[in-house]
Parts: structure tokens; sequence; C-alpha cells
């Protein structure tokens, strides 16, 4: 088995003794597209201030890109537990490469949130009537994996040079809250002040939100699409660099 095999199985037999959190990560984005989804589409109706599209075909994209948001998150808070119970500088005597190391604690919750969109897709066309762009799902579920993938190499970097944990859980809380709501995950940008939608577009998850709308319901300018999802990939690969760099200096 090689090294990139042992940490993705590891972090999978980690995973399954505790199904609370593969549950949270499947099924409480789910839930909060048909609560919160469903219920500012009952209040607002149908018009989102882009063509003829219902808040729970736009609100699709936010509800994808904030399961690879969590997903990253809870993925990065592992290195805390790994710290406490001894096995993270353990595991740095072991011969593999750190980038090895990184790669193989996010595998496997790549595939979660692959997991998660194919169930959120099939709900919302199912329950929702959400009309799915069938042609663009491997672009789509492409754009989940490196999503999640980039975004936990982003936590990782706090993860590894914090060592408190409350710290890192405040610093998350706040990333959430500002990542979240200054993008176009609960709303478009077009009619906002334009400080506002300047912060918005310079948001890397608007970013991965408007690649997986564009992918999911065909929603936006196809060229933009194209400098959004390399932007975010050149971000993901940094972050990634950065993570390495981080990890190395941890021995």
């Amino acid at each position: 088995m090689s090294a990139l095999s042992a940490v993705v199985y590891r972090e999978m037999k980690i995973r399954a003794t505790n199904l609370t959190f593969i549950f949270w990560d499947l099924f409480f984005p789910l839930l909060y597209m048909l609560v919160f989804g469903v219920g500012v589409n009952s209040a607002l109706g149908a018009p989102t201030g882009i063509g003829n599209v219902g808040y729970n075909e736009f609100f699709l994209a936010g509800v994808l890109a904030m399961a690879s948001f969590a997903i990253a998150s809870n993925t990065s808070w592992s290195f805390f537990l790994d710290r406490d119970n001894g096995i993270f500088y353990e595991m740095l005597t072991y011969p593999m490469r750190r980038s090895e190391y990184l790669l193989g604690k996010v595998l496997f919750n790549v595939l979660i949130a692959v997991a998660q969109a194919a169930l959120t897709l099939a709900v919302g066309r199912a329950l929702l009537g959400i009309r799915l762009q069938w042609p663009k799902l491997p672009l789509l579920l492409a754009g989940m994996a490196i999503g999640t993938a980039g975004w936990f190499f982003f936590y990782a970097i706090f993860a590894l040079r914090i060592r408190r944990n409350d710290i890192f859980n405040s610093i998350t809380s706040v990333f959430y809250f500002a990542f979240m709501f200054a993008s176009s995950m609960f709303y478009p940008l077009e009619p906002l002040p334009i400080w506002f939608r300047r912060a918005g577009l310079l948001n890397p998850i608007t970013w991965e939100i408007d690649w997986l709308r564009y992918t999911s319901i065909g929603i936006g300018n196809f060229h933009s699409i194209l400098l959004e999802g390399a932007a975010f990939l050149i971000f993901s690969l940094a972050c990634f660099a950065f993570a390495v760099r981080c990890l190395k200096q941890q021995e």
C-alpha cells in the first residue's frame, strides 16, 4: 500500500467510526436547501433578478458550495484531533511526502462532497423540479472536488499554524460569515451597491458558486465563468503550496 493510499484509508476509517460527521456533511446542506430555499421561494416567488430563474434553482449552487466549504472545515479540524492523540507528530516521521499527507486527508472527503452533490441534485430535481444541465454534470462534480480540496488547503494553513482549538473555531466562524454573505450565494450581485459587488467578485467562494451555478442550471457568461474557474484553481494550488510549507515547519 502506498503512503497516499494509507492516509486515505486511515481517514476513511476515522470518518466511518463517526457517522454523525458523515450525516452532517451529506444531509445538512440538503436540509438547508429544503427549508431556507423553499421558504424564500414561497415568500418571494420565482423572480431572482436573473432571467426566468426561481430561487430554488438560483440557491442550488450556493448549497453545493456551502457543503464543500463545511466539509473542508471539518476535515481541517481533524489536525487538532491528531495533535491531541499524538498521531500527528508520529505520522510526520513516516516515509511519505508532506504533500501526500495533505492529499490523503482530503481525498476521501472529496468523495463525500461529490456524493453530497449527487444527493442534492437528485432531491432538487425530484422534489423541487429544478431544471439541471445534465451534459455539464461532470464539470459540476469536478468543481465540487476542486472546491472542497481548495478550501481544505486554505483551512489547513490556519489549523497547522494555530495551536488552540477555540481560536481556530473562532477564525473559521468569521470566515464562514464573511465568505458566505459577501458572495453570490444567497442573492445575485448585480443589483447590489458597487462596493459590495466588488467585494463579492474578489471572494473565492463567489468564483466557486458561479462555476457551480453555470454547470448546474446554465446561468452565467461562459468566458467570465472560465476566468473565475481558473482563478479558483490558482487559489487552490497556492493554498496547497503554503499548507505544505506550514506542514514542513511542524518538524
